[in-house]
């Protein structure tokens, strides 16, 4: 593996699934638990404010569909608050409460259904994330770069945002040369990584001197 890669992965590929204190796993609760925070981090809001939004939605009971349901609307509002996820709090209760009843109501409230119906195609499985309230492009995308580290028909997920970070770093754009430098079980932090020097320079610029 390419130094550079290395200290990439060393101090930038924490998955922001982990960050958000997700166990991810490829199981019904962990899953919808990364559809929560795919929601969150859709939002043009800072990514640290989005994790602490998630812990605490968590933190209150909203870990599965039905517990996310039997919060109030003004639970997940307070929630989004202590959070400091202020600027789109009350929306996004509205649209976390739509999408946990849509979860439960097309897929019995286990995402792996959603795989088995997008018969592992990822362009599929795509257009049915952006079936969720709150779940766009962006948000599918989110979810897909950090799903691909449970659901292996996903790899390589390297998408623009990865890309981008790749160019600050002089590494390949082309997604599947891209992935060739990093183990198959490694691309989901690789692809957080590489997001994360794409929205910060000064992270990029400091990876970059050790190469």
């Amino acid at each position: 593996m390419d130094t550079l890669v290395r200290h990439l992965l060393r101090e930038a590929g924490t998955s922001y699934a982990r960050e958000a204190g997700i166990t991810l796993k490829d199981q019904p609760a962990p899953l919808f638990q990364l559809l929560v925070l795919a929601n969150l981090l859709s939002t043009r809001i800072n990514a640290d404010i989005a994790l602490a939004a998630a812990r605490e939605l968590f933190a209150a009971g909203g870990t599965t569909p039905r517990g996310m349901t039997r919060l109030s609307w003004q639970d997940r509002v307070d929630a989004l608050g202590r959070g400091h996820y202020v600027r789109y709090d009350e929306s996004t209760a509205t649209r976390l409460g739509e999408m946990s009843d849509l979860v439960r109501e097309k897929y019995g409230g286990d995402l792996r259904r959603l795989a088995r119906d997008s018969e592992h195609d990822p362009g599929r499985a795509r257009e049915l994330l952006q079936e969720f309230s709150g779940i766009g492009p962006t948000g599918a995308g989110i979810f897909c770069r950090e799903a691909q580290a449970v659901w292996p028909w996903l790899r390589p997920y390297l998408d623009d945002q990865t890309t981008k970070g790749a160019d600050r770093l002089g590494l390949p754009k082309d997604p599947k040369r891209l992935a060739d430098l990093v183990p198959e079980g490694d691309l989901a932090r690789f692809a957080a990584a590489l997001v994360r020097v794409a929205r910060d320079r000064k992270l990029a610029d400091s990876i970059r001197r050790e190469r």
